[in-house]
């Protein structure tokens, strides 16, 4: 009963969600019909205006957006294409590489570990944008748990710790790992599973940005939200069953539009300001195809749905029984022990104003690595900085790009960072790249 209870919720939502996009496409057609050009009223305009923005952003919400990685300029004055291509695939989530056209193989190695969390990978657009023309860049490409068949299995937090250390081991022990929020700690797991059985493979550095190692370190809505309910309950608030219309039909899954819904609400006046200026821009023809608001929300609002293990195992055994904080997590029965990582440089990054992944969560790393010497440790605090701005922001861009890159180099076997560094500061890094935030460095997306 329980199952088919989550398929009428499922795709009741499904239906909600066309028939906002059938308004707003109606709205358009109607405001739009020639004889009313002879009408001049405002009421027309605001109605088309309305229904355009309407049937755009519902119709993102079930669109995986493209990367669009802009051309990169090359030392010799020409534009270089960059192609996304998959290096190893799995049916959760695929390793991609981003390859320069026409470029040598960059000798900073880059896998950046992308959320898990209701957004696609391309939420990391302007972050791959920004190390592209410093770095060889590699990304996770997390699936959408809709689209995968229950025939392929579960996809819990220890599946995705094995996946970020086969992704590791094939990249190999030259790469750099940078991980986004709700990956940092099984990050740092996934470096203890390879330091306790193949140390060969760890990877040479591991920076961690606003993640929740230690939630207990600083509480926010997050964190009180996970030890509010139980987990009885919040299986069944949140967990539904995959409607028929899509491959996965079936699985359970925490679906990606109820995950939207939380994400807006936690910032519902901000939100309904920018739609409301986006509508009035839009009747008055000030509007653009490639304005700030449709390159942020073109994003935001492309959600995708988590299998139910893998979103209720992180809340239970990262956010309730603390098993990073306390290094008591374990794969496979096996406990994996963050105190064997010795060979991996570690640098934490947080954010002043983070109100996802305070500060404190995230520092809590350094002191789980007691077997990596103090001197291989850093950290970082943004000052003024939200949870989006330390990764996709202008503090990124400005102030924690160039750090990062610094103690990329700072660890690298055999290398010169001083004339790395001042390579960089000619290159002078894309300031501008990527999405534009209309809510700021502080906006509150949940990653």
């Amino acid at each position: 009963m329980k199952g088919v209870k989550g398929i009428i919720s499922y795709d009741a939502m499904e239906t909600i969600r066309n028939t906002n996009e059938w308004m707003g496409a109606s709205a358009r057609a109607i405001a739009s019909y020639p004889a009313f050009a002879l009408i001049p009223h405002p009421a027309f305009k605001l109605m088309s205006a309305w229904g355009r923005v309407m049937e755009r952003s519902f119709s993102r919400m079930v669109i995986k957006p493209d990367w669009e990685i802009p051309p990169i300029a090359g030392e010799d004055g020409q534009d270089h294409i960059v192609y996304v291509e998959p290096v190893l695939k799995r049916p959760f989530g695929d390793l991609i590489h981003f390859r320069v056209a026409r470029r040598d193989l960059m000798p900073r190695k880059v896998l950046l570990v992308a959320p898990m969390s209701g957004h696609y990978a391309t939420l990391m657009r302007s972050t791959v944008t920004s190390l592209l023309p410093d770095c060889e860049v590699y990304v996770t490409d997390w699936h959408n748990a809709r689209d995968i068949p229950v025939s392929e299995g579960k996809f819990d937090i220890e599946d995705y710790t094995k996946y970020l250390a086969d992704f590791i081991r094939e990249l190999g022990p030259d790469t750099n790992v940078i991980a986004v929020c709700q990956p940092a700690p099984l990050a740092l797991a996934a470096t203890a599973l390879l330091a306790e059985q193949e140390p060969a493979a760890q990877p040479r550095t591991l920076t961690l940005i606003g993640g929740p190692v230690d939630p207990d370190a600083a509480a926010t809505e997050v964190t009180d939200f996970g030890n509010r309910l139980t987990m009885g309950q919040l299986e069944h608030l949140v967990i539904q069953s995959v409607g028929f219309k899509y491959r996965g039909a079936g699985r359970m899954v925490y679906p990606g539009l109820a995950q939207l819904t939380s994400f807006i609400s936690m910032n519902a006046e901000t939100h309904a300001g920018a739609f409301i200026d986006k509508i009035y821009n839009e009747a008055r023809g000030t509007a653009s195809e490639g304005d700030k608001h449709n390159k942020f929300y073109d994003e935001y609002l492309a959600v995708m749905d988590m299998t139910a293990e893998f979103y209720l195992s992180t809340v239970e055994r990262i956010f309730k029984k603390l098993e990073i904080a306390k290094n008591e997590f374990t794969v496979d029965g096996l406990r994996v022990d963050i105190g064997k990582i010795t060979d991996v440089a570690i640098m934490t990054v947080e954010g002043a104003n983070d109100d996802i992944s305070a500060p404190g969560q995230c520092v809590a790393a350094l002191d789980l690595c007691t077997g990596v010497p103090e001197a291989r440790k850093n950290q970082h605090l943004e000052p003024g900085a939200g949870h989006y701005g330390i990764f996709a922001g202008k503090s990124w861009r400005l102030n924690i790009r160039p750090l990062v890159l610094d103690f990329i180099d700072d660890n690298a076997a055999g290398a010169r960072p001083e004339l790395a560094r001042r390579r960089r500061k000619r290159a002078d890094p894309l300031r501008d790249c990527g999405a534009s935030d209309p809510l700021g460095d502080n906006s509150k997306i949940a990653v």
